[in-house]
């Protein structure tokens, strides 16, 4: 199920919300991951961002299906606003569960990332499940610089330019006529 934010609602610049759930198992999963990557291309964030969060949000949401109680959804909401994108997947529990942070998905969440926080809620009563949350949020790339994404490709850069500059530049041959 997906609810976009009414656009009524929204402010210039304000959060877009989407909330999307499914059930806990792989093949659902891969909504999610679409949802995420679309979420980021419509914001026109880059390339590189929408790539990391759609593996970022694939990530915490397999960590978090395989501790999901029987029956339940997995419950996933995109906030979308000019600097970055939140996404929090939550899932009930069977038990009073954490995500260990010394597992290699956890290394390749904080990579894909710029922040993630894992949140849990007690039951308010006896008997009630636990809900286990993973906070992940990625930020629009600030600009880089083009020598940084440039190949080097050992050649020497001519004086008083950078490569990205000389690659950049208009340099079609001067015709040598009259």
């Amino acid at each position: 199920m997906i609810r976009p934010q009414p656009p009524e609602d929204r402010a210039p610049g304000a959060p877009r919300d989407v909330e999307v759930r499914v059930l806990p198992v792989p093949e659902a999963l891969v909504t999610v991951r679409t949802v995420a990557g679309d979420l980021a291309a419509r914001a026109e964030f880059p390339l590189d961002s929408v790539d990391d969060l759609r593996l970022a949000v694939d990530e915490a949401c397999t960590c978090l299906a395989a501790l999901a109680r029987p029956g339940t959804r997995l419950t996933v909401t995109f906030a979308v606003d000019d600097e970055r994108i939140t996404m929090t997947a939550s899932v009930l529990t069977t038990g009073p569960t954490t995500l260990p942070t010394d597992t290699f998905a956890w290394r390749v969440l904080s990579v894909l990332a710029d922040d993630v926080r894992v949140l849990a809620a007690a039951p308010s009563s006896r008997g009630e499940a636990h809900r286990l949350a993973l906070r992940v949020i990625v930020e629009r790339a600030t600009d880089v610089p083009l020598e940084d994404v440039l190949p080097d490709t050992g050649a020497a850069e001519p004086a008083g330019e950078t490569a990205a500059v000389a690659l950049l530049s208009d340099r079609r041959p001067r015709s040598a006529g009259p």
